[in-house]
């Protein structure tokens, strides 16, 4: 993509549809593994006739190597892995906790980007990441917990946050070279594969949920899968997994923004701070990685 401009004003606006996530999830009356499964199923439904319909998107499936067959899938396994791992760790700690852990990702992807992509850091820039994530455990503190329980739900997180940069990171290497919709549908339909087994082995209910909570798997499926998720998916051809991981910290703006609006959740003084610190933090480390380009 030329413009910068345009490619960061669509990568906030896949953030904020990202942002809707967790009020989906909230609003569903269904177990988070269900509700990541059918996520999953119906974001690959969506964008299954555009993989039938485009002669160009058919012919690259047909001529995919083995390699790229293998990442696709492993991409998929990343996917539900870190679902499955970060629902599990909200059985033993507290969804801040968990959710303040998951964001570290831009840890791992400064780390795997050095050595896999020869990226390179200015310090604005790593003090900028800093900043963001400080503000990240700026909402998340009040809640946060060490116990013997909590600190293995942690950990899961922890593992939760490295697994999804991984995700990114084949993303970023496959979507050189393989388009935008035989990529997705590979990757979630894999995903949607290992969720479903998940789901089966412990027993969990497919069906007999509300209207409701259907149409709030559909906007979880469309608007932060399709809108938010593809559209990193997308980016990636152009952007880094660093700046989409960054960027990806922005959820948690988003989130109590919609909470408010939609919940009636109250933003309070320290989550204030914290939206404040994420926002320096980010224009710090865009500003200083896009001065580095």
């Amino acid at each position: 993509m030329k413009s910068p401009l345009i490619s960061y004003m669509t990568l906030f606006f896949g953030v904020f549809a990202l942002s809707t996530s967790a009020i989906f999830v909230k609003l569903a009356d269904a177990p988070a593994t269900i509700t990541a499964f059918y996520r999953m199923l119906f974001a690959a439904v969506m964008l299954l006739p555009f993989l039938l319909v485009n002669k160009k998107n058919r012919q690259e499936l047909r001529l995919l190597s083995k390699k790229q067959w293998g990442l696709g899938l492993l991409s998929g396994v990343f996917l539900a892995a870190h679902y499955v791992l970060w629902f599990e760790s909200l059985n033993y700690t507290s969804v801040a906790s968990s959710t303040v852990i998951v964001t570290l990702q831009p840890l791992f992807s400064m780390v795997g980007g050095y050595f896999l992509f020869k990226e390179r850091f200015s310090k604005g820039a790593i003090m900028g990441c800093l900043v963001a994530i400080a503000g990240s455990i700026v909402i998340g503190w009040q809640d946060f917990q060490i116990s013997g329980q909590a600190l293995f739900g942690d950990i899961l997180a922890f593992i939760a946050a490295g697994i999804i940069t991984a995700y990114f990171f084949i993303g970023q290497h496959v979507r050189k070279r393989l388009s935008l919709i035989p990529y997705s549908v590979i990757s979630y339909g894999s995903s949607t594969l290992l969720l479903g087994v998940f789901a089966f082995s412990q027993q969990t209910p497919f069906f007999n949920y509300s209207v409701q909570t259907w149409w709030f798997f559909i906007g979880l499926a469309f608007i932060a899968t399709i809108l938010g998720q593809t559209i990193f998916n997308w980016l990636l051809k152009w952007l880094s997994t660093s700046i989409i991981s960054m960027s990806i910290l922005g959820e948690t703006i988003g989130t109590c923004i919609l909470a408010y609006l939609i919940l009636d959740e109250v933003i309070s003084l320290q989550q204030g701070i914290g939206i404040a610190l994420i926002l320096i933090g980010l224009a710090l480390f865009l500003i200083q990685q896009r001065n580095n380009e």
